[in-house]
């Protein structure tokens, strides 16, 4: 079968086999090392909102769970279209930087970008400004995929599309259920309990008496 974008592929891969070594060897790393970026991110942000109200909290727990639904939806649309990988079937291209995935690893859509459009959507959820570094990075993991010869520029879109509405649609789902079992876990006896899910936020002192207030006494 001819993609409409496998013109677009070999442009892509000619460019990549031009390109100086060490950036073909960054972007080889660079897919994998992406995502252990987001893990660092869902760790941390997970940290954070311990000491965040319970909505902040439950938002916070469930990106890395939105993200593996996005993950678990594509690889059941990957059974369905069966995509065979470009650089197996494009001819002509330029031979891929990293390895060509085995026959039935199939390349509609992609994973990675699938994992990288929900995370960097969660992560936005849980804090707003995070937007400056996931989504340029979402983006990035996405081409490098295409970089690298293993996917289709349609695959990567796909996956980004696909891995944010899916996580988003999680998230809104599940919030509801998140908010009750956040707050039994914090109002639990269980000392585990409460260290996963923090104290939450410090409670507000009231400002003692002023200076003024003790003369007028």
């Amino acid at each position: 079968m001819d993609f409409t974008d496998s013109g677009l592929y070999r442009d892509i891969t000619d460019f990549a086999r031009d390109t100086p070594v060490w950036v073909r060897h960054t972007a080889e790393i660079g897919t994998e090392a992406g995502l252990l970026v987001f893990v660092a991110l869902f760790v941390a942000g997970w940290w954070r909102a311990r000491r965040a109200h319970t909505r902040a909290f439950a938002i916070a727990a469930l990106a890395p769970l939105a993200t593996a639904a996005a993950y678990v939806c594509s690889e059941a649309l990957k059974s369905l279209v069966t995509e065979e990988r470009p650089c197996r079937a494009v001819a002509g291209a330029a031979p891929s930087l990293a390895e060509c995935p085995p026959h039935g690893d199939w390349s509609f859509p992609s994973n990675h970008a699938t994992i990288a459009g929900a995370s960097a959507l969660t992560l936005v959820l849980v804090r707003r400004a995070l937007v400056w570094l996931t989504v340029p990075l979402a983006l990035l993991m996405a081409f490098s995929r295409v970089f690298v010869g293993v996917h289709y520029p349609h695959d990567v879109a796909a996956g980004l599309l696909l891995g944010t509405v899916v996580a988003l649609v999680a998230v809104r789902l599940a919030l509801r259920p998140a908010l009750r079992l956040t707050g039994a876990l914090r109002a639990s006896p269980a000392p585990a309990a409460r260290w996963l899910t923090g104290p939450g936020p410090r409670p507000a002192t009231r400002p003692g008496p002023t200076y003024a207030t003790h003369r007028r006494r």
